[in-house]
Order: C-alpha cells, then sequence, then structure tokens
C-alpha cells in the first residue's frame, strides 16, 4: 500500500484553509483584524452580548484562544467587558460602536473572501462543497 499524504482529506483541507487564510489576509480591508477576530466580532454582532462560552460554541475557537482575542480586541476598543448581571463570575462580551463600525464595514469584503476562495468552482460544485464540508462537521453526538 502506498500511502500519498498529498491526497489525504486533511493535507488538502489544510492546503485549502491556508489558501483561504491568504486571500482572507490580501482582501479582508483591515491589515490588523484576523480571521479568527473577525468572526468572534460577528458571532457577537449576530447574537448580541455574549459569554465566553456562547462564544467558544459559536467560533469552535477554544477556551484559551478566545481569551486572547478577546483581550486584543478589547485593547482596540472593539468590545467591550461586564459581568454578567446574575453571574458577576461571568464575563459578557459586547460590540462597541467601533467595532460595530467595523463589522459593517468588513462584512463586504468577507463575502468577496468566501468568493474568492471558491472561484475555482461552478455554482453546482459551490453548493455541493458546503454541503459536504457541513456534512463533515456535523458532530450529531452533540
Amino acid at each position: 500500500m502506498n500511502y500519498d499524504f498529498s491526497e489525504q482529506v486533511g493535507h488538502l483541507l489544510r492546503k485549502a484553509y491556508q489558501r483561504h487564510m491568504a486571500i482572507f489576509q490580501q482582501n479582508i480591508g483591515n491589515s490588523q483584524l484576523t480571521a479568527v477576530q473577525f468572526i468572534t466580532l460577528c458571532a457577537v454582532h449576530n447574537h448580541g452580548p455574549s459569554s465566553l462560552s456562547e462564544l467558544i460554541k459559536a467560533t469552535a475557537v477554544d477556551q484559551a484562544t478566545i481569551r486572547g482575542i478577546v483581550e486584543r480586541l478589547q485593547a482596540r476598543n472593539l468590545i467591550s467587558l461586564a459581568p454578567a448581571e446574575h453571574d458577576k463570575r461571568k464575563v459578557i462580551v459586547s460590540l462597541t460602536q467601533d467595532g460595530e463600525q467595523l463589522v459593517r464595514e468588513t462584512q463586504p469584503h468577507a463575502l468577496q473572501v468566501s468568493e474568492l476562495t471558491m472561484a475555482n468552482l461552478n455554482p453546482a460544485e459551490r453548493v455541493a462543497m458546503l454541503y459536504l464540508l457541513r456534512k463533515m462537521v456535523d458532530d450529531s453526538s452533540e
């Protein structure tokens, strides 16, 4: 049996992800904003003020990483932190006005990033790709 790593799903997914990240950095319009920071801002924008555990679930980012992201976004005045009303130990993340404005300004660029990432695919292949990726990440045990 000949194992060709370059034809394995993990390798191909990693290469596709690396290509997507390069496209993101070239086209997002804000060189200081990383993809993970952007999805964190989008999660708060879409779901409203959120706890760290809610952000972890929404973004699929681990706890240590989300804490660092939150600290960096707070330092840039894009989010604010406050204790939860009913549990002062829980931190609630909210967008600031600057954060809201950045999300609104960046979303069109993010749509373009997705478009460029799938530029080599025809419309049917795009639908199939998204369907298959969702199916791969679906964990029915959750």
